[in-house]
């Protein structure tokens, strides 16, 4: 057997810790960031947040170059195909001045405070501070609930109602069942059946000679509570209750009270022929006993039981200066970061002490963390400048001056690859003049035109919500006509394709969208 050497000459990718680390805090959200700093802030005692009295004090390295990456945050749309970043060297150099502790100790603290109070009197009389001013300047309509976060649960609202009811105590733990029974809209999710057997295998002896009507009476308790229509068994009596409980003078309320108990269901399918032919009303009569009924809640425990609202923080602020649209990166996302000059010194010291080492090996993580986190204002700032730039149609018309949009045009205008655009328009959000979008909103597929162009599906999408908005409720659009009026306007748009966009837009279809009479 004949041995032989072969060289064979190949490239691959290591990716270094830092690589990864600036790849991780790309792809992170902004509450995620936020997250990430606290626990670098935790973790290395080299890293500390830069004091906003502190600005004309001596920096390092660390701070020169947040300062920079300040100064660099605003562009304009015209100029945002600049190139460049900071190189590591920049980032790992720097002088560290000495800069004199300016921190108070606990004894200049309690200068002037007494050990005592005296015995009749408050803390405002003897010692005064700055927050009595802040206290002065609160909104006289401010009440202590409104800074109240916890929100009660329909459940705890019923139960508040019920404690102010006088009932025996059979009752109560009757209704009490009942309101276990009832989900968040508002709706009764057992019958009465099972709630008295319920009762009577908790305590067989009390409800021994308890009957079905007892249980139905506590039920119609229950459902003359707060909010209007809550407890019903089903849609129909949920109306219903809401009618009981209006003004007998209310006009049409008698009719409104039949249409809900018996023809509910020809409502649904909008079969408004049969309903006038059966309860013998005119149209005009029908339309007001319908636009009674909207009135109504046909969820009453979402009054109660409303999601609290979510808030978003803007990684990128739009906004037109002088005729220009200007990105600027939000400075309220994450904290100023520096390095600590006190650690930072004693590594100057030189020794080869598992303490100094200690310090060293922090440092190095701190500069790498500043870097990473100057390389991702970066990138974020190129990729939304680059985004403005191509949607200045959106900033100007709304959704119908969209143009179409995919992550291969941003990553060749900014030169990076398509996953890292990807990574860096999740989960981030741009306020602009018209309301705060994530990035990955302004990204559409291509639809075709009639002269051979394209045009952005979100345009489509306007288009065809502004078509529903404007039809004629007596005789909707339907998808074919809607289809034939886009083609009109010069757009290539299948009726699938206005099926699939009007389910995205949450629009019934045209059977479901008619009315009596039009608005």
């Amino acid at each position: 057997m004949k041995q032989s050497l072969q060289l064979k000459i190949g490239q691959s990718l290591t990716m270094t810790p830092q690589l990864q680390q600036a790849i991780r805090l790309l792809q992170l959200s902004t509450l995620e960031l936020q997250t990430e700093i606290q626990n670098a802030l935790e973790s290395n005692p080299l890293l500390e947040v830069a004091e906003e009295d502190e600005g004309d004090a001596p920096t390092n390295s660390g701070e020169s170059e947040s300062a920079a990456s300040d100064d660099s945050a605003e562009v304009s749309a015209q100029a945002s195909d600049e190139r460049g970043s900071t190189s590591e060297s920049e980032l790992s150099t720097g002088d560290w001045d000495d800069q004199p502790d300016s921190s108070q100790t606990d004894s200049d603290w309690s200068e002037g405070i007494p050990d005592e109070l005296a015995t009749d009197s408050s803390w405002d009389d003897t010692y005064q501070t700055s927050t009595a001013t802040s206290t002065s300047t609160r909104d006289d309509n401010w009440t202590p609930g409104d800074n109240d976060t916890l929100q009660d649960t329909l459940q705890d609202h019923l139960s508040w109602q019920l404690n102010l009811t006088r009932m025996s105590e059979l009752d109560r733990f009757i209704a009490e069942a009942f309101i276990d029974a009832i989900d968040g809209d508002g709706y009764l999710t057992t019958d009465c059946g099972d709630i008295l057997l319920q009762c009577q295998e908790q305590y067989p002896e009390e409800f021994m000679d308890v009957e079905m009507d007892e249980v139905e009476a506590v039920l119609h308790r229950l459902q003359q509570f707060d909010p209007p229509g809550v407890a019903a068994r089903d849609l129909s009596e949920c109306l219903t209750i809401q009618l009981k409980q209006l003004s007998p003078d209310t006009p049409l309320r008698p009719e409104a009270l039949r249409l809900c108990r018996d023809y509910l269901a020809l409502l649904g399918n909008r079969d408004y022929k049969s309903i006038m032919r059966r309860m013998r009303i005119k149209e005009d009569s029908l339309q007001a006993v319908i636009e009674l009924i909207q009135t109504l809640n046909p969820r009453p425990g979402s009054i109660i039981t409303e999601n609290a609202a979510e808030y978003v923080i803007p990684d990128v602020l739009v906004r037109k200066v002088q005729g220009d649209w200007v990105v600027s990166l939000n400075s309220e996302v994450s904290p100023e970061l520096r390095i600590n000059e006190q650690y930072a010194d004693l590594i100057k010291r030189g020794d080869t002490s598992a303490q100094n080492q200690y310090l060293r090996d922090n440092l190095q993580e701190a500069r790498w963390f500043l870097k990473s986190l100057q390389s991702r204002n970066e990138t974020l700032l190129k990729v939304a400048s680059q985004i403005v730039a191509k949607q200045i149609g959106f900033l100007e018309r709304g959704d119908e001056g969209m143009v179409p949009l995919v992550l291969h045009d941003i990553a060749e205008a900014v030169e990076m690859h398509e996953s890292t655009i990807s990574r860096v328009t999740t989960q981030k959000y741009m306020h602009t003049p018209r309301g705060v979008f994530e990035l990955k909103y302004f990204f559409s597929s291509h639809i075709s035109t009639v002269d051979g162009g394209s045009a952005s599906s979100t345009a489509i999408r306007a288009v065809i919500r502004k078509l529903v908005d404007d039809e004629d409720s007596g005789k909707p659009l339907s998808d074919s006509k809607i289809a034939k009026i886009l083609e009109d306007q010069g757009f290539n748009v299948a009726r699938r394709t206005i099926a699939k966009y009007r389910e995205v837009l949450n629009i019934p279809p045209s059977n479901e969208r008619k009315r009596l009479v039009s608005q």
